[in-house]
C-alpha cells in the first residue's frame, strides 16, 4: 500500500545498500465508514512490496490483494512497478512505471508513465518528487499528467515511523468516448507505524482521495494494519 514510498524517498540518497521488501496485512472498514455506494463490504487487504537499488538505478513494485471477493476470496489483484535509471551524478532520474489490474469480471485499465524524478532529504525525511507523462489506456485513449510526492521518516533509534505519498493527475472524464474534457484525482496514503522489532510493526494507513475510482466525493478511509519487513 505505501505506493512509490521506498521508490522514491529510499532511491539513491545514501541507501545504494538497501534492499527493502515486505508484507502488510490491513484491516479496511470502508463499509462501516461510507456504506454500500463505496464498498459492499468490510475486507482486508494484503500488500508485497519490493525495494531494490543497484548500480544503475533503482526497482520497485508492489502488488495489492483485495479478499473482497465471494466468500472473502481475492477479488481484485492491483500492482505498480516502477524504474529509475541513474545518469552518473545527474541531479534526475528518467523514470519509467507500469499500473495495471484485474478485478472479478472487469479489468483495471492499464496506465504507463515516463518522466523525470528527484530524491532529496529534508531534516529527518528521505523524500521525493516526480512529473510524468501518463497515458491511460481507456477504450479512447487518455494522455494526462501525473505529479507524486513521497516522505519516509529517518529517526534514528525511534520505535514510530512515517511514511506516505501523495498523487495527483488527469485523466478523461469520459473513458469511453474522451468527451467532456479532463477532470483531477488526488489520491495520498500517509502512513503511521510502531516498530515493535526491526521486522514487526503495528500501524494505520489513511486513504484519502477525491475524484478517485469512478467517484467525484472526498474520502478519508484509515485502516488497521500489520507489517513484516524481510
Amino acid at each position: 500500500m505505501l505506493r512509490k514510498l521506498l521508490l522514491l524517498s529510499l532511491s539513491l540518497v545514501a541507501l545504494t545498500s538497501l534492499n527493502a521488501q515486505n508484507l502488510q496485512l490491513h484491516f479496511d472498514p470502508r463499509n462501516a465508514l461510507y456504506g454500500n455506494d463505496v464498498a459492499a463490504k468490510n475486507y482486508l487487504t494484503a500488500t508485497f512490496e519490493m525495494f531494490k537499488p543497484d548500480a544503475w538505478g533503482s526497482t520497485f513494485m508492489f502488488v495489492d490483494f483485495d479478499l473482497n471477493g465471494d466468500k472473502r476470496n481475492i477479488g481484485l489483484v492491483y500492482a505498480e512497478i516502477a524504474r529509475a535509471f541513474k545518469i552518473k551524478d545527474f541531479a534526475l532520474m528518467p523514470h519509467l512505471e507500469y499500473n495495471g489490474g484485474l478485478g472479478t469480471g472487469f479489468s483495471i485499465p492499464s496506465s504507463y508513465l515516463a518522466g523525470a524524478e528527484y530524491p532529496f532529504q529534508l531534516g529527518n525525511f528521505f523524500m521525493g518528487t516526480y512529473v510524468a507523462y501518463k497515458l491511460n489506456a481507456f477504450t479512447k485513449l487518455s494522455h494526462d499528467v501525473q505529479w507524486t510526492l513521497t516522505w519516509n521518516s529517518a529517526f534514528p533509534n525511534s520505535k514510530v515511523s512515517l511514511g506516505g505519498f501523495l498523487d495527483l493527475w488527469s485523466e478523461n472524464k469520459d473513458r469511453v468516448n474522451g468527451e467532456g474534457g479532463k477532470k483531477l484525482i488526488m489520491l495520498s496514503e500517509p502512513q503511521l507505524w510502531y516498530n515493535f522489532t526491526s521486522n514487526f510493526a503495528l500501524g494505520t494507513e489513511v486513504e484519502l482521495s477525491y475524484n478517485f475510482a469512478g467517484a467525484d466525493k472526498f474520502y478519508a478511509i484509515p485502516t488497521l494494519a500489520t507489517k513484516w519487513n524481510f
